[in-house]
């Protein structure tokens, strides 16, 4: 195929995205000026555009979740081979590789127990989460009256983009325009020392962001909260991981008031952190545990809900009339792509001991971050855990006010002509959508990490206040 080939069928496909799809959050205007950025193809950690221009990809597809990088042979051939012996069936009956998946799923979260939990497959983040509430909601009615069906959730964190996700989720300007929302779900204060909403400084504290759960459980009445949804590092919400006092605090007030403890791993899950999820750093045991996106890194749709025993059990308590079961069903569920690509998922962050990769590069990154924080004015704080890393702008370091959404999509734009693709908050808050954030592959390389924040210096340098 020759160069006048390629460009002609470029422009058709282009042509007929800008008329046939509606993509995800872009603004309408947009379609009018620019043409839709169509991915043709990725190896690695780079990806090709329909137009042939290549890009180092630092957001994992955009959204965290391409964690072992593009072209794997292993996990392709995997879901082919399934595919063609048996492609569904619902997952009322069960799988081969369902079963092998939720095994070695369990034997990495030893804090839920190995052969002790239980999976509840779905097809996104939003709908693990989803099962989640309604298992909490079930639960209440099976062990009472059903008024310990609400749930707590904090300010910056994001569980979804379905109504009942959303009505959880802690990002305003995400929320306006589809209210009303679920009742039932009630926030308490973000955990981020840079914006302490106590006005306080870590190490003279007393920790209240994490105590105010209590006292979000107290406003609701201890008797009607049953679970607490918490990402173990805010994502979408400016990159935030907690202090480590923060997640026993969380436990032990959880157990005060037998209250549900609910960790949504969608984005910090399988490996992203340098541990296979998120709160193993941080010393706690959770009761449920949701995740996606990196399960599987996106060669199949997939997600998870995960509980223990204790939980599992209690749905065959009740009288005579309870169901005796959870009463719900995801259609796909039962499609066999899933655990198949999330088992050859797995088996490539192990043999080629990518945690291990994470936690080195990692500290690459966070390094050569503070190196630009030590030469910009303009980032006000870096912060983050393994391969997941959020640089936050301000207009002026000392009263800390942030810089405006304009300038990070710059930065952004910035980076994009120089071949790399950062990612951002974007458009999540009335005024804190001022973080750069970056999540590269597990698999990255020393040259990528250079790269990657060679690319943001170069914007910052081009971009002065």
């Amino acid at each position: 195929m020759n160069h006048t080939d390629i460009s002609a069928e470029s422009t058709n496909i282009i042509g007929t995205d800008r008329a046939s799809v509606w993509h995800h959050l872009t603004p309408h205007s947009n379609l009018k000026t620019t043409d839709p950025l169509i991915i043709k193809s990725g190896l690695g950690m780079r990806v090709i555009d329909i137009k042939g221009k290549g890009y180092l990809d630092a957001t994992s597809g955009g959204v965290w979740s391409v964690n072992v990088g593009y072209g794997s042979e292993k996990i392709a051939n995997a879901v082919r081979d399934q595919l063609m012996e048996m492609c569904y069936f619902a997952n009322s009956a069960g799988s081969v590789p369902g079963a092998l998946f939720a095994e070695k799923l369990l034997t990495k979260i030893p804090e839920i127990g190995a052969g002790q939990g239980k999976v509840y497959y779905s097809n996104s983040g939003s709908e693990a989460n989803e099962k989640a509430y309604k298992m909490v909601r079930q639960l209440a009615h099976i062990n009472g009256d059903g008024r310990k069906h609400k749930v707590i959730f904090r300010d910056r964190d994001y569980h979804g983009t379905t109504i009942t996700a959303l009505s959880s989720s802690g990002q305003s300007q995400r929320k306006e325009q589809y209210g009303p929302f679920t009742p039932g779900f009630s926030e308490f204060s973000h955990c981020c020392c840079y914006r302490c909403p106590f006005g306080k400084f870590y190490g003279s504290c007393d920790i209240e962001c994490a105590k105010d759960l209590e006292t979000a459980i107290l406003r609701e009445g201890a008797d009607t909260v049953g679970s607490v949804v918490l990402e173990p590092i805010t994502a979408g919400g400016g990159v935030i991981p907690p202090v480590p006092e923060y997640f026993p605090i969380i436990q032990e007030i959880c157990k005060k008031y037998d209250v549900l403890l609910h960790i949504d791993e969608v984005v910090c899950g399988l490996g992203r952190t340098g541990k296979w999820f998120g709160f193993q750093h941080y010393g706690v045991k959770p009761d449920m545990v949701t995740m996606a996106k990196g399960l599987a890194s996106g060669y199949a749709a997939i997600s998870c809900t995960i509980t223990t025993d204790a939980i599992f059990k209690q749905f065959a308590l009740g009288d005579a009339g309870s169901l005796g079961y959870f009463r719900d069903i995801s259609t796909f569920g039962g499609c066999t792509a899933g655990p198949a690509a999330g088992l050859a998922n797995v088996e490539i962050i192990e043999q080629e001991n990518l945690l291990d990769n994470v936690v080195q590069m990692g500290d690459l990154l966070n390094g050569r971050l503070l190196e630009l924080k030590d030469k910009y004015p303009v980032v006000g704080d870096v912060r983050g855990k393994g391969l997941f890393a959020g640089v936050e702008l301000v207009q002026d370091r000392q009263s800390k006010q942030p810089m405006h959404e304009s300038y990070a999509m710059k930065l952004a734009a910035h980076c994009m002509e120089q071949g790399v693709l950062i990612g951002r908050t974007n458009r999540s808050f009335q005024e804190f959508n001022n973080t750069l954030c970056l999540s590269p592959a597990l698999i990255a390389t020393r040259r990528d990490i250079d790269d990657i924040v060679d690319a943001i210096d170069n914007a910052l340098a081009a971009n002065p206040l």
